[in-house]
């Protein structure tokens, strides 16, 4: 090997009722685009008739998503859980057993020892890391800033070709085995599908259009973030790869975006050719997938790394701290498309470093590169 969803309205993020007493999304925010999967179906070549097979299954498996109604939202916060203790995640890991049913059988709580399940173990660390970067540089506790429980469950569906946060925990698929390997390999794809959850809790996003390709950025900034906490690596020896192994080595491929160059992510005979753009000149205009949000997030994935590259030294410091207080902060509305995102990352870095700061200068060249121009209505002075 060498390279949809409709919908006629923006979709809140949270809908149905969650089980701690906040809405959970009507649907699953997998990290791995439909696009990519329907090309993965349609394969014809016999060496991969498995893997189109897994292909076709997981977009049925994720399919339902289509027809579910949004829901009343509801604004209630959740109760701070039993016994829980601030900056200390409480983490369960459960086993699907290769069924469509969730939570499944637990295999690891907080404090346990690892267990012969790599999946389980990679989970694990992987939540913890998550919580570890969250909570040591930005002083959130866990997924809604009040130590919420971290959930995840692994070994979901058969050769499922996905992962994703369905409003109450992080789910996990074993992949193909021809194209994708298991999706707990991947430290930036379980970062990345817990902060859907920060996000339900903070600027909820609505998940359409370029505020749905803005919620699928966030979550891959932060995912590469805890994976280069916990490596400890700086902004120049980072990869700024979002799933890096997860093909095999029969893809040819490093991983499912590149945050440093989108579109150049794999460039494979079957899977096809990366198709994210790295600035609004390549702005895909498109009903599939929500509006594209796998696709256009490439633009704001890369504008975050224009801004750590320009700053140098460790990304989840100045770069991560301005996208955090934004996505946190009160400037950010639900529908906030590309310049009032950038607008607001603009203030921010003005609120805690300056203005004229190299932060703020920064930030303002980030997005100049890709071609977004701050709102000027809001664009600070």
């Amino acid at each position: 090997m060498t390279g949809t969803d409709q919908i006629q309205s923006p979709v809140p993020f949270p809908g149905r009722p969650h089980r701690h007493g906040r809405s959970a999304p009507p649907f699953r925010c997998g990290v791995v685009p439909p696009y990519l999967l329907e090309h993965l179906a349609a394969v014809e070549d016999p060496r991969f008739e498995a893997a189109a097979e897994a292909a076709r299954r997981s977009l049925r498996v994720d399919d339902p998503i289509r027809s579910l109604r949004v829901e009343r939202r509801t604004s209630a916060l959740p109760a701070l859980p039993v016994q829980a203790v601030p900056g200390v995640s409480t983490r369960t890991i459960s086993d699907a057993g290769q069924l469509q049913r969730l939570p499944g059988r637990t295999v690891r709580t907080e404090g346990q020892p690892p267990v012969a399940d790599v999946a389980v173990n990679e989970a694990y660390t992987g939540l913890g890391d998550t919580h570890g970067l969250y909570w040591s540089q930005y002083q959130r506790d866990s997924i809604d800033g009040r130590g919420l429980p971290l959930d995840a469950t692994v070994h979901y569906g058969r050769d499922y070709d996905n992962a994703f946060w369905d409003g109450e925990r992080m789910v996990f698929g074993d992949g193909d085995g021809e194209v994708f390997n298991r999706f707990t390999i991947s430290l930036s794809v379980i970062a990345h599908e817990l902060t859907h959850g920060v996000t339900q809790y903070s600027a909820n996003l609505a998940y359409q259009g370029q505020s749905g390709a803005l919620n699928e950025s966030v979550s891959d900034v932060f995912g590469a973030l805890v994976e280069q906490y916990a490596a400890g690596q700086d902004t120049r020896s980072a990869s700024w790869l979002i799933g890096a192994g997860l093909f095999t080595e029969q893809v040819q491929g490093q991983a499912l975006r590149s945050m440093k160059a989108p579109g150049t992510a794999y460039d494979d005979d079957v899977l096809g050719t990366d198709p994210q753009p790295a600035s609004m000149d390549g702005y895909i205009d498109t009903e599939d997938d929500y509006g594209g949000v796998h696709l256009n997030s490439g633009i704001p994935n890369r504008a975050f790394y224009l801004v750590a590259e320009a700053l140098g030294g460790n990304a989840w410091e100045a770069p991560g701290q301005i996208w955090y207080d934004t996505l946190t902060g009160p400037t950010l509305t639900a529908n906030a498309d590309f310049a009032a995102f950038a607008t607001a990352t603009a203030t921010a870095a003005i609120t805690r470093y300056g203005a004229g700061s190299a932060e703020h200068d920064a930030v303002l060249a980030g997005w100049t590169g890709v071609g977004v121009v701050l709102d000027p209505l809001r664009a600070a002075s």
